[in-house]
């Protein structure tokens, strides 16, 4: 078909020999008439929807067209799941208790709430007074066995590898359960905290294993996660803490004191952090200062108080610090 002959669908006229064309779907376009019908602005990078044979920029097909997701009031494009009386994201319809997604695997209604399988069965158990077992997901009619707040059937609380009824030591791996004997032949370590198996990163210290998470400082138990610890007496100490209870913390930074140390006033001080409390002037293993509220004044700040507030103070005169090399 000769440029002469064809028409714009959208105004009707021909085109120009010299005129660049928009060909969509089998239709033609001036560039300037390819544009979105609700905005009749050019589509963005040429990107369009079409829905009845009409074209749309993606903001106008989104508010026109596309549902809102119930969860996170985002647009859905896509695959939408129908359900609760509302549109989701697949990633988004999640059951309310363990918020598992339900989009593949279906859902049960349960006063107004989408739950898994498991979930329902726990809830409608918890309202007859009964258990569901951990293990088969089952209600538990007669007799149930606890461990860590999950219950089991009592024929299924035996031990994955040699089938023995387990009792409160059993071990956990992956979801399954083994006796000690069973446990210890799979090499797998036991935390020194929780006394559970540690599937993943193992930290070996104080001759034991730990969790990452369980391995922490004795004084403020935040875990160490990788860094320096100091061991004292069997206990791991963070590096503040051991030096604030063992070693040198400089009084004024509160960071501990690597290099030469001024003690005075029962307290340690960095060399260039022993100040007039006062002044702030620095001062040497030579100066002599005085003792006021247990900070250390200089001699010129000192003879400017009140005759009767230095008499007073007279007695409190603290000797030159000596300096200590650690």
């Amino acid at each position: 078909m000769s440029v002469g002959s064809m028409l714009c669908s959208r105004c009707g006229e021909g085109f120009d020999h010299h005129e660049k064309i928009v060909n969509s779907a089998g239709e033609v376009w001036h560039q300037q008439c390819f544009v979105c019908v609700q905005c009749f602005r050019p589509f963005p990078e040429g990107i369009f929807y079409e829905f009845e044979g009409r074209k749309y920029c993606e903001h106008d097909f989104h508010v026109l067209f596309a549902p809102c997701c119930g969860s996170c009031g985002e647009f859905i494009i896509g695959r939408v799941i129908k359900a609760m009386n509302n549109n989701w994201h697949p990633q988004c319809f999640c059951c309310e208790l363990c918020h598992i997604t339900l989009a593949d695997q279906g859902f049960m209604k349960n006063a107004g709430r989408a739950l898994c399988h498991d979930c329902n069965a726990k809830v409608k158990a918890e309202a007859s007074g009964k258990y569901v077992c951990h293990k088969c997901h089952a209600i538990i009619e007669d007799g149930h066995i606890k461990f860590r707040s999950e219950a089991y059937h009592p024929y299924h609380f035996n031990c994955t590898g040699c089938g023995v009824e387990l009792n409160i030591d059993a071990r956990e791996v992956k979801g399954d359960l083994y006796c000690l004997r069973c446990h210890d032949k799979m090499g797998i370590p036991i935390c020194g905290a929780c006394r559970r198996p540690i599937e993943e990163r193992v930290v070996t210290a104080l001759g034991k294993h730990w969790h990452v998470e369980h391995f922490v400082c004795a004084k403020c138990e935040k875990p160490f996660l990788g860094h320096r610890h100091y061991e004292k007496k069997g206990l791991a100490y963070c590096e503040t803490h051991y030096h604030q209870l063992f070693g040198n913390l400089c009084f004024v930074c509160n960071s501990v004191i690597s290099g030469d140390v001024f003690t005075a006033l029962n307290k340690a001080w960095c060399v260039h952090h022993f100040s007039c409390s006062i002044c702030d002037i620095p001062m040497s293993q030579r100066t002599k200062f005085f003792e006021v509220d247990l900070k250390p004044v200089c001699k010129k700040c000192y003879e400017k108080f009140p005759n009767e507030l230095r008499k007073r103070l007279k007695k409190l005169h603290v000797p030159t610090p000596k300096k200590t090399i650690i």
